[in-house]
């Protein structure tokens, strides 16, 4: 599943054209999906409902694509739309049999060319992939700093989860390697929350390369999250260092005492976030005003704001408030007084005065009645949240955000700060962190109920009696019957989930259940099994080629490592000498 960068505004859209389209935001909610099927079912049912197609299933053989169109947010005028692309894929006529994400390793005229090219481009808002047993891999996210322009990542991950919810999907794993303000988000975000990003969704640890494990993981988040800052303060008798410098800035800014490297870094975060909300609700005014007719250039009304600049700074030194009716005399030659009235309304809405070190303050005269200006001093409000110039600029805290970074966390280049034993640990931690990729969400634990509670739900587990009990049993599958379904209808039902479902058992055969014996397959099923549980069940499958050949999604070539270091299997990391 892709959703690709087709979002736009279209061009003088109508709003019955918008009108059929679900809101990317919510949808699901919208669509009110009925719940309870297996992803393969659901997966149909969605499609047939929701999708149009693309390609006609006769061009290619191995390839089906389906479309859908969202829009974003409420409807007007601007609204702009995404394609979700969805494209089936048949493994048996497919150039690449296995799944590169199962195996790790990635592998790479015409029209057929371009579709199967999709699926390596890293440039979609999204790119996701779920096979038909309901297991899947989240492979791309592109959020505004991707290059979307409309959809925030968080955006795009409500969405995925949703839609990864609707359709009952059951694990889905994802490589963190994201970055944010050319930081590896992975590290940070651990040191800041204590878990990954996609954590907020529900994504734990599952695999860390070179053996991590889950208590290695948490113990080097403790580690890194509770860094005390007052060791790097203290210094006898030599001049602070810039580090110290920039701690102690940031210490003297914050409301709340800063007293680990968790509190700094969460301080710095909310400082950028306030500034992006602050940036965001400026852009809104400034839509909101830009849909009125204005008849006069961007230079025109910055060359009157810079006059009007000028009169204020005059008037500084004496403190004094300058009144609309005074600022607006002093500048009538130079302009029109409709131009004047304009610049005057909108004039203390936002600073102008950064290059002065100076602010342009607004009030209403609370004895005349009139609106007044003047040059003031940087001041802070009573949130704490600075409105002004000497409060620092976004691209400042993602600067001082990058250095701290650099100097205390990050392996490559950490300074070489005292203590040197808890320079050591941090330096061990942070590589730690960093070796830690993979997270998987588990969507089977928070699944709703189905909503035909009379349904025989079973989870069947499959055996084949002419193979070797030795090799891996495959996932079970859910299979849904009607209530009065009998023995046979099971049988019938496994035979054929697990031929749709696995390319390798196109030929296999359900035949019994080892559990119960002989017994006749007229008997009914609710009173043999209940409405619901798991359950065995034995069949053949004589194509052994298809077996050998489709068994492991991983391919064929051994990937078992089993070191006496402990690593049990190649995590797709580089192979580096091992000292044990």
């Amino acid at each position: 599943m892709v959703v690709n960068d087709y979002a736009r505004p279209l061009k003088r859209m109508k709003r019955r054209v918008t009108a059929d389209l679900y809101d990317f935001l919510n949808f699901t909610v919208e669509a009110n999906e009925p719940s309870g099927d297996p992803f393969r079912l659901r997966i149909s049912s969605f499609l047939s409902r929701h999708a149009r197609l693309t390609f006609a299933p006769s061009l290619f053989s191995s390839i089906v694509a389906w479309q859908i169109l969202f829009r974003i947010g409420d409807l007007d005028s601007s609204t702009a739309v995404v394609a979700l692309d969805i494209v089936e894929e048949d493994v048996t006529r497919s150039r690449s049999v296995y799944c590169d994400q199962c195996r790790v390793v990635v592998t790479p005229e015409d029209l057929e060319d371009w579709v199967y090219s999709q699926f390596e481009d890293n440039t979609h808002y999204l790119h996701g992939l779920i096979h038909s047993n309901g297991f899947g891999h989240l492979l791309t996210l592109n959020g505004r700093e991707g290059g979307s322009k409309f959809l925030s990542g968080s955006d795009i991950m409500n969405f995925w989860d949703r839609l990864c919810g609707m359709l009952s999907v059951r694990k889905v794993s994802v490589m963190d390697v994201s970055k944010k303000y050319g930081m590896e988000y992975r590290l940070l975000h651990a040191i800041t929350k204590g878990y990954s990003w996609y954590g907020n969704w529900g994504y734990e640890f599952t695999a860390g390369s070179y053996a991590l494990t889950v208590d290695t993981y948490k113990m080097a988040t403790d580690t890194l999250a509770s860094m005390p800052l007052y060791p790097l303060m203290f210094q006898r008798r030599k001049p602070r260092t810039p580090l110290q410098t920039l701690i102690g800035f940031y210490k003297a800014m914050s409301e709340t005492e800063l007293l680990t490297l968790r509190d700094l870094f969460s301080f710095m975060l909310s400082l950028i976030r306030e500034s992006d909300a602050q940036e965001s609700s400026t852009k809104r005014s400034a839509a909101g005003g830009s849909n009125l007719l204005c008849p006069w250039t961007k230079g025109d009304v910055s060359c009157v704001e810079q006059a009007m600049l000028k009169v204020l700074q005059a008037a500084s030194g004496t403190g004094h408030w300058v009144t609309w009716h005074a600022l607006k005399g002093a500048l009538h030659k130079s302009a029109s007084l409709e131009l004047l009235d304009y610049c005057l309304k909108h004039f203390g809405e936002r600073t102008l005065a950064s290059d002065i070190n100076m602010m342009v303050q607004t009030r209403l005269n609370p004895i005349s009645g009139v609106v007044e200006f003047r040059l003031a001093a940087p001041s802070w409000d009573h949130r704490g949240a600075c409105t002004s110039p000497r409060c620092p600029l976004k691209e400042h805290v993602v600067r001082d955000l990058k250095f701290l970074y650099d100097a205390l966390v990050h392996p490559g280049s950490m300074l070489e700060y005292r203590p040197l034993a808890a320079r050591q640990r941090m330096h061990d931690s942070a590589v730690k962190l960093l070796d830690c990729k993979h997270f998987m969400k588990d969507y089977t634990t928070d699944q709703r109920n189905t909503m035909n509670p009379f349904a025989i739900r079973l989870l069947c587990h499959v055996e084949l009696s002419d193979h070797p009990k030795e090799e891996p049993l495959l996932p079970p599958e859910l299979v849904v019957l009607p209530p009065n379904a009998s023995l046979a209808d099971l049988i019938d039902e496994v035979t054929t989930t697990f031929r749709d479902v696995y390319v390798m058992f196109r030929r296999f055969h359900a035949e019994s259940l080892p559990e119960y014996g002989h017994i006749e397959k007229t008997i009914s099923l609710k009173l043999l099994v209940g409405l619901k549980g798991s359950i065995q069940v034995r069949g053949r499958c004589p194509s052994k080629h298809g077996l050998s050949r489709y068994r492991m999604e991983r391919g064929t070539e051994s990937w078992i490592v089993d070191c006496v270091c402990g690593t049990k299997d190649d995590d797709g990391e580089r192979m580096l000498a091992c000292d044990a």
